[in-house]
């Protein structure tokens, strides 16, 4: 490999073929989401992967990983201190399935158990993706084993999570969709200090959460340390960070996603995502 990449992205194109490619930015910006084309890159993204000559136009965003890729979605939980003190709770950690995963402009879909109660939430996070096989890292060494970073929504069912769930996060986060990423993983060489990213997210236009990764309780070192204990993590692992205040939960009254909602997650540097709230309809209602 004589160059690395930069912005991976996963995208369809006019061919109405996929591909991985490195995303071509218009100068000055660095939203990925305004990629109009990009590089086509070959080969294991993870290992011995190579550029091509082609350039292709971009005709839509996907996941920039596929299911195959994820092995593992990890989620940390009150990560930031001042959303700890909102919620006052401590640190907590769940799973997602790969199947929850969904591109960054696919719609967020709400299946008929998610409906019967109130508590649809948004959780602007980044995300840190694993780049190679870590065990027992030492946190000196953690971001070694850091691929790159990318905006996720660590979309919730309150109700289902905390109440309905019998003590067990993951039931009210594991539905099909909840996990939307992208719209690139920006490689760590391109991010830098992971520590001092700011994030934010917007329901219809309306500012929601804002922050910045520097409010973080434990830092990317940490995290990534801490979970390789004794437990291996593979390439193309991701690990949610966390959100930080402003959930839908810690209004009076909540602020409860509905139908129609547009989402808008974005994190500086790497870009933004804009997933729109979509119900199922029950069989008797079509």
């Amino acid at each position: 490999m004589s160059r690395t990449i930069s912005r991976l992205i996963r995208f369809l194109a006019i061919d109405n073929s996929v591909y991985f490619g490195d995303a071509i930015l218009p100068n000055g910006v660095t939203d990925s989401a305004a990629a109009r084309s990009a590089r086509i890159v070959t080969g294991d993204i993870f290992g011995d992967y190579q550029f091509t000559d082609q350039i292709l136009e971009v005709k839509k965003l996907l996941s920039p990983l596929n299911p195959s890729q994820v092995r593992t979605i990890r989620c940390l939980g009150f990560n930031y201190g001042r959303h700890a003190i909102e919620r006052g709770l401590v640190i907590d950690k769940s799973y997602k399935p790969v199947t929850s995963l969904s591109g960054p402009t696919d719609p967020i879909k709400v299946p008929l158990i998610a409906q019967d109660r109130p508590g649809l939430d948004y959780e602007a996070e980044l995300v840190i993706v694993i780049g190679k096989q870590a065990r027992d890292v030492p946190e000196a060494d953690a971001l070694d084993y850091v691929f790159g970073y990318t905006v996720g929504n660590d979309v919730s069912q309150r109700y289902w999570q905390v109440n309905g769930g019998g003590g067990q996060w993951n039931f009210g986060k594991c539905f099909d969709t909840w996990a939307p990423i992208g719209p690139a993983i920006v490689t760590k060489a391109v991010i830098g200090d992971p520590g001092n990213l700011k994030i934010s997210c917007k329901i219809n236009n309306e500012q929601r959460q804002y922050s910045n990764t520097s409010d973080f309780i434990f830092k990317v070192q940490k995290i990534v340390s801490f979970l390789s204990s004794g437990t291996t993590l593979l390439p193309g692992d991701l690990i949610f960070t966390g959100t930080p205040e402003g959930v839908g939960v810690a209004f009076s009254p909540p602020k409860w996603l509905e139908d129609g909602d547009i989402v808008e997650t974005e994190i500086k540097n790497i870009g933004s995502i804009v997933n729109q709230i979509s119900v199922e309809v029950r069989q008797s209602e079509i």
